[in-house]
Order: structure tokens, then sequence, then C-alpha cells
């Protein structure tokens, strides 16, 4: 990519407020512009707007570069300005006449279209800005995590911003506590019960802080001033929540219509929310057959051992993760080598991410400003009786590798952040590139990659069964028909995994209705438009072309893929007349 752009991208970063206000103030000469202009031009617009309103969570997938000094702001005066400012956008989208633009533009314009719905979405339809009240947690706390999750060292310019955001929790505390009108018991329970403690942790990372980053003097003793207010405001924020409890209403479903909205809207999805419950429940069915299949056939083998400490771990991804890429691109399944596209590495986890490390997945997959660099993941000491995961990486890095860094998510992000298309670089979609990073496994497993370590096929198979079942809960809790205590009930005994696990993706799907759907749908969307392909162009079909170009466009949802790379419309919604949500 040229150089020019990046160093356009980088300055169009770091000027965000700036850049968004001269978007307005400039005179628009919308008639020399074709119809691909005015769509890029407002996906510029779009997006340097969105990195000073999206929401911290602790999903990696949705994470984008925020101008320095940023801090969110969620007040009610806020959140309604964010709402006109959408609607801005919205009818600023209506008004581009694209239909007899190329297929190219018109996906293009349906990506801005799906983001401004998205907006919606977060605000008016599943607004956990008012039910929530960990929602303000992460707004302050998690933001903080994402700055220390960079895997640098500790630049003046990067403390400040630590700073900065620790020093902005108690306002986003305070700003919780007025616009928490429709709390939601199981909320407040998960928020209660993820804050037991908090107290150790913010002395933790005090701590760290002081011993292993580096603060200059002048940095340290701001961080003191803003860590300490901080702690006595997520304190106080938690006993405020304390009696708050009884009487609160139990209901966390956004309900069939509520539903909808994000499947047809913001995912872009055609299924119903039956297809989708039936597509999970069959691929469990699948996944726990052909486990028991492969638990016989290794009948009489040992498991592999643990790996000794954290550097042989981080040793071994080091040289799994370049042999896998090799292994693509010589069996040609996939170009394991795009230009650009650098490494992913475990590295050891610094005492001042591990103190608050619960609040994001711990890893740094870069961003469309720091391509240059490599991916990281954090790892503590390997061991089993861990987390359901962990559990696996204890012992072979290469299935979580898969998914997490390469070809998965590190891989395929960094590969579509140098898409050619800017509108592609900056949307994401989670059906995408969740379905990308769960396909993956069973790819590279079938393709052969465990062939001669064919105990590893057994924790992938277990991973299928998780995926699987994530789908049925997606659909239950969205719908009603399951609680989120009846859900990590369920996974807790039917994955099975163990009960800290299945707590926490009980908590973070039940907050974000179509997030867990999107490991099987979108590994199932990708085998159905490599079957469309295949059986379209016969002998000049070809595997790594049709993979390569998932990857690279690994932001866009599949129905688009499928209309651009096939000319097949038949999966794409149609445009409602407005985002803006009625309640019905």
């Amino acid at each position: 990519m040229p150089s020019i752009h990046w160093t356009l991208t980088r300055l169009r970063v770091c000027a965000a407020a700036f850049a968004f206000a001269l978007a307005i103030i400039v005179p628009h000469v919308a008639a020399a512009q074709s119809p691909d202009e005015k769509v890029q031009a407002l996906s510029e617009k779009f997006w340097t707007w969105r990195a000073t309103e999206q929401p911290f969570t602790n999903d990696d997938i949705p994470r984008i570069d925020r101008a320095p000094g940023f801090v969110s702001h969620w007040s009610s005066k806020d959140a309604s300005n964010y709402l006109k400012q959408i609607a801005g956008f919205e009818k600023e989208w209506r008004a581009l006449n694209v239909s007899s633009a190329p297929v190219a533009t018109q996906v293009d314009y349906r990506l801005i279209g799906s983001a401004i719905a998205r907006v919606y979405w977060e605000l008016q339809v599943a607004p956990e800005w008012k039910q929530n009240p960990f929602f303000y947690v992460n707004q302050g706390l998690t933001s903080v995590q994402m700055v220390l999750l960079v895997h640098e060292p500790f630049t003046p310019a990067r403390q400040k911003e630590v700073v900065l955001r620790l020093a902005s929790v108690p306002r986003l505390l305070e700003d919780g506590r007025k616009n928490l009108t429709d709390m939601r018991q199981p909320y407040v329970a998960v928020a209660l019960e993820r804050l037991n403690g908090i107290e150790t942790k913010m002395q933790a990372l005090h701590d760290a802080i002081h011993s292993s980053a580096n603060f200059s003097p002048e940095n340290l003793k701001d961080f003191d001033k803003a860590e300490e207010a901080a702690a006595k405001a997520v304190v106080a924020y938690r006993e405020w929540l304390k009696p708050k409890v009884p009487g609160l209403k139990k209901e966390t479903d956004v309900g069939r219509a509520g539903y909808l909205y994000f499947l047809r809207n913001v995912a872009l999805l055609s299924y119903t929310p039956e297809e989708i419950k039936f597509i999970g429940e069959r691929e469990f069915e699948r996944a726990v057959g052909f486990e028991a299949l492969q638990q016989a056939a290794d009948k009489g083998l040992t498991d592999s051992p643990v790996y000794a400490d954290v550097k042989t771990q981080i040793a071994a991804e080091e040289q799994q993760e370049v042999a896998m890429r090799n292994y693509m691109t010589e069996h040609g399944i996939l170009n394991g080598s795009p230009a650009g596209v650098k490494h992913y590495h475990y590295v050891e986890i610094p005492p001042y991410i591990a103190a608050l490390g619960s609040l994001a997945v711990t890893d740094d997959l870069t961003s469309i400003s720091r391509l240059d660099e490599e991916g990281s993941s954090y790892k503590g000491k390997p061991h089993l009786g861990g987390s359901f995961f962990a559990n696996f990486t204890a012992t072979d890095v290469r299935p979580l590798t898969i998914h997490e860094g390469a070809p998965g998510h590190y891989f395929q992000m960094a590969w579509s952040m140098h898409n050619p298309d800017p509108v592609r670089r900056y949307y994401y979609d989670s059906e995408t590139q969740e379905g990308i990073g769960f396909y993956a496994e069973e790819m590279m497993m079938v393709g052969g990659l465990f062939d001669k370590q064919p105990k590893e096929k057994e924790a992938i198979y277990s991973m299928m069964r998780l995926r699987a079942l994530r789908v049925v809960v997606d659909v239950k809790l969205a719908l009603g028909e399951y609680t989120l205590q009846q859900t990590a009930d369920y996974l807790h005994t039917t994955v099975p995994m163990d009960v800290n696990t299945a707590n926490s993706e009980a908590a973070m799907f039940a907050s974000t209705p179509g997030q867990a759907i999107t490991y099987q749908i979108g590994k199932t969307d990708i085998l159905k438009g490599m079957t469309m392909a295949k059986l379209k162009q016969g002998d000049a079909f070809s595997l790594q072309k049709y993979q390569d170009y998932v990857w690279l466009n690994g932001s866009v949802p599949f129905s688009l893929q499928r209309w651009e790379l096939l000319g097949d419309k038949t999966d794409v919604p149609a445009i409602p007349a407005t985002f803006a949500w009625s309640g019905k």
C-alpha cells in the first residue's frame, strides 16, 4: 500500500476531532463526485466520528483507533447528541444514489448502512447504557486496559493516556448513576460479582505501574492521583449498586423484533432465529458425534505434556505460527504470507496487564494505524485446571493460535486492513471475523495439520461443541427462553466447561445479543459460499483464490460477499425505511 496513504491515515487518527469538524465546515462539492467517491467520503466522515462515540467492550474484534487525549463521554446529553448525529449520518446515507454503481460500490454502501444501524442498536434496541451498570466500568477501566494492552514500551505519551482515562472514571460512574434508569437484575448481579475485590485489583495495578511500567516521575505522580480517585469511585459505585438489586426487572431479552433488527440491519443476515437455532443444534450433534469417533481412533494415545514454563510455550508458539502459515501456502489452502501482514506472538503477561486482565481479552491485535507492529497474546504460566481455552493452550499452542492469531483474528484483520478499498479497512463485523476464526480451526484440521498428532483433533471438536451451543443460548437468551443462570448452567454441563468460563460467557452473551451466533453462523456461511463457488466455477475453482478473497474481505458480511463474488443477492436483506427503532 502506498506510504502516503498510511501517512494520511495516521494523521487522520491523531486528529479525529479536528477532521470531524472540518468535514462539517468545508463545503461539499457533491456534483463533482462519482457514487463511489461519495460513499468513500461518507465512510471517512462516519468512522472519524465513530472513534469519538463507540463504546468500549471487553471484545477484541471491534477495537478501533482513538485520537490522543480521547476519553469516553456518556452523560444523558452525550447520548442524546449521539442519536441526533447518527440520524444525520442516516439522512446523508439515504440521500446517496448508488443503484447504477458497480456492485463493489453498492456493497460498500450497505456496509455504511450496517455501521449506522449498529449505532442505533447500541443506543436504542439493546441500550446497555440504560440497563447494564458494568457498561460504565467498561467506558472507564476497560478503556484504561486497552492502552495497557498495546505491546510497546511505555512512552511518556502513552503514560499520559493511561492517566487521562483513569481520571475519567469518577465522572463516567457518576453518569452511570444518572443514566441507569432501566437496570436489569441479572446485569447488576454480574457487575457486583465482577467488582468484588476491585480494591485488590486496583492496588495491584498501582503497584505494578510503580514496579514495571517505567513511568516518568511527573506522570507517575499524576497516575497516583488518578488511580486513587478511580479506586474510590468504583468502590462507591459497587456499594451504590448493592441495595438496587431487589425489585429490578429480571428480563434481559431484546425480544424477537429486536433480534430480527440486529440480524437484518446490522449483521445483514437473512436467517430467522429458528433457522439459526436449528443450525446450532445440528452442528452440536455433528461435533459430539465426530468427537466420539476421534476418541475411538485415539484409543491408547497419550495426551501431550504441559509446557514446562511460559518461555517454552512462547517459543513453541513462535515456531508453530510460522510453520502453520507455510503449511497453508504449500498446500494451496490460503496465502500464508500476504504483503504487509506481520506475525503473532505469545508474550509473558506484565503485572500491569494481569492486574485488570479480566476486563478485556488480553491480546493486542494492532490496528489500522499500527500495521507495522506484530500481534501479541499475553500468557501466564501454562497449567491444567484453569479456564476452558487455557487448558488447550497449556499442551499445544496451535488450536488457539489458529483462531486468535494466524490464520485467524490477527492475520485476517491485518490482511483486511490492507484492503485497497478504504471502506473495508475500517468496517468490522463479528459474524465474518469470528466465523473465519472458527472455520480456520476445522479448515486446518481437515487440511491435515494434526494428522501426526491426532489427539489434538479432540480439542478442535471440543471447541466446535462450544461454538455450536453458543448459537442455541444466544437465540434463547435473545427471545427470553433462557435466563442468564440457565445459560451458564447449560454451558457448564453440556460443553462441558468450568463454572467461571460458563458464567463469563453467559454474562457476555446476555448483554450482547447476536454475538454468540457469529462463530457458527459465520463458518456456515463460509462453507455456503465455497460450495456455490465450486459448483459455479467447476474446474476453474481455486480453493486458495476463494479463501484469499474471504480473508482480504474478512469484515464484509457473507451475504454481501456472495453478491459481489458470485452475483447472488438472494440473502442480502432489504433496506428498511428507517433504522430508528420504534420498539416493534
